[in-house]
């Protein structure tokens, strides 16, 4: 295969995920991975070392390497793959902000910290987190539940108590990391979520955007100085009532809860969450928004304040009974 095909093979691979055909998609892999694996004989291919690469085969029964390289959100989306490798032993190599997180948590193997555990153990085959659902062949109606065990391991609700006023508790995050800005979306532009009275909204924010000047004229009440933590990020989740997002690392966080989620994305949205549609199978607490055209969050917004009024009135009722 020559290098002028490859785009279009991996443009096949997008195309196939988006609209749920993972079969098309993992044929699309295997014409990208054959001339890959025939370029690792090239001098000065930088590679792992070649007899311990995944090749494709099961690997079950072996030990087993998985690295995670891509971002927190990827690894809490794609470890669910892990009990399902029926491998003989598990190193699993996470981002030193999950490391405690998941340290012994079932299911998962051997968690080290990526960044500072050396040297790495013996292991029969290494492959990187993302690439378990190829290794498994994996299919849209066989795609197993989110991780189950992550909520048992987070400090209680005392922990983290937030004021309850009797409204909907919402937390937002609006901001993702520098790499893919158009996911994110400007807190004004967010603005017909804040006219209503019965939600009560708390910032999940990390980073530079947990600062916005909006946050005080809007009544937002910020919790990113609590949340700095993973474990005290995911605390709070568990303290509100739904968590609204970006596409980013909370989703998936929240996702893995079980806590209801609306995920606001932009218009051609990341291959996961394909083309269309508002449920997703990687998630069935999560519902999706979709940008009516590119770069307007303010019609998106204009939609989610509508069935928030709806969540949030039902709520309401539910309070009044209960008193």
């Amino acid at each position: 295969m020559t290098g002028e095909e490859l785009p279009d093979v991996s443009g096949a691979w997008f195309a196939a995920m988006r609209r749920g055909d993972w079969e098309a998609a993992w044929r699309a892999t295997d014409r990208l991975e054959l001339p890959r694996r025939a370029r690792q004989h090239a001098p000065g291919f930088e590679r792992r070392p070649e007899h311990l690469r995944w090749d494709g085969t099961p690997p079950a029964g072996r030990s087993v390497l998985v690295r995670c390289e891509h971002g927190l959100g990827d690894t809490l989306q794609f470890m669910r793959f892990l009990p399902l490798l029926h491998a003989r032993h598990v190193h699993f190599l996470v981002q030193p902000p999950l490391v405690d997180l998941l340290r012994d948590a079932p299911g998962l193997g051997e968690v080290r910290n990526y960044w500072t555990d050396d040297p790495l153990p013996p292991h029969d085959v290494d492959m990187e987190v993302m690439e378990l659902a190829y290794a498994l062949r994996m299919t849209v109606p066989r795609l197993p539940p989110p991780y189950p065990h992550l909520a048992e391991r987070l400090p209680s609700r005392e922990a983290f108590a937030i004021a309850d006023e009797g409204r909907l508790r919402v937390g937002l995050v609006w901001s993702c990391s520098h790499w893919d800005q158009s996911r994110s979306a400007p807190l004004a532009d967010l603005a017909p979520l804040f006219a209503l009275e019965e939600v009560q909204f708390f910032s999940l924010q990390q980073g530079e955007a947990a600062s916005d000047p909006l946050l005080q004229r809007l009544d937002i009440e910020p919790l990113s100085a609590r949340t700095t933590d993973i474990r005290m990020a995911a605390a709070a989740m568990c303290a509100l009532d739904l968590v609204i997002s970006i596409d980013s690392m909370p989703v998936h966080l929240a996702g893995c809860l079980g806590r209801p989620t609306w995920v606001l994305l932009k218009h051609e949205a990341d291959w996961r969450w394909m083309a269309s549609g508002e449920d997703s199978p990687w998630y069935p607490t999560v519902r999706l928004f979709r940008q009516p055209k590119p770069g307007d969050w303010r019609g998106m917004a204009q939609q989610v304040a509508a069935s928030l009024k709806i969540v949030a009135a039902a709520h309401a009722r539910r309070q009044t009974v209960s008193m």
